[in-house]
């Protein structure tokens, strides 16, 4: 498989993959659309640093003998599983306290502080608490290095065009939320978002702890 015919395979995957969907769509859509936005960028190049950490590691061999693992794989599902289920539980707890900071419920998911560094903990946690994108990579990496080159470069090469897809989608989402900052002044319309939100992240943590 020729290099270029490589990349623009492996960027239809992965551009159908970014455009589902899921977790990472949720958080940048939520904290964007609160109107904290170094932290949705934080929460974005916090996933984008683990995808490329997972990349990373599957090209040099590390990730294939973790998943190898299966008590290192059920170890991590069920952490990540729980880390995701008290993050969507506390939103929804926050949201029927009534707690608000101008009217705003808020959590530990997102300090009432506007920071990328926050933000970029929070997405780089959550992305490395996901077992599946280590097993993604592992089982779908490899299939795109063509024979005979530099599986780390090459496997590094491939994550950047991840990478790349998952910032341009970002902005979109991040840009696009910004029609919903002032239906969001309303203090019913953000306990219905993170209502929404919490119930989506939780469910997620049910899945991955049911190992769906």
């Amino acid at each position: 498989m020729a290099m270029s015919t490589s990349l623009w395979s492996f960027a239809l995957v992965v551009g159908l993959l970014t455009l589902t969907p899921g977790l990472d769509t949720a958080l940048i859509l939520r904290t964007s659309a609160l109107g904290r936005r170094r932290r949705a960028w934080g929460v974005v190049l916090g996933i984008q640093s683990g995808t490329l950490l997972w990349g990373a590691l599957t090209s040099l061999g590390v990730t294939a003998l973790f998943t190898a693992s299966h008590l290192a794989y059920v170890t991590l599902r069920w952490v990540g599983a729980v880390y995701l289920v008290w993050i969507g539980v506390r939103m929804l707890r926050e949201t029927f306290r009534g707690r608000s900071a101008s009217g705003v419920p808020d959590s530990d998911l997102l300090a009432e502080k506007d920071s990328a560094a926050g933000g970029w903990r929070q997405g780089t946690l959550t992305n490395l608490l996901n077992p599946k994108m280590g097993a993604f990579y592992v089982a779908v990496l490899p299939q795109f290095i063509p024979a005979g080159a530099n599986h780390f470069a090459m496997g590094l090469l491939l994550t950047a065009v991840h990478v790349l897809l998952g910032l341009l989608w970002s902005t979109v989402l991040i840009a696009g939320a910004r029609v919903l900052h002032g239906w969001l002044r309303k203090p019913e319309a953000r306990r219905l978002l993170d209502r929404v939100t919490g119930t989506v992240i939780a469910a997620f943590g049910v899945r991955l702890a049911l190992g769906d």
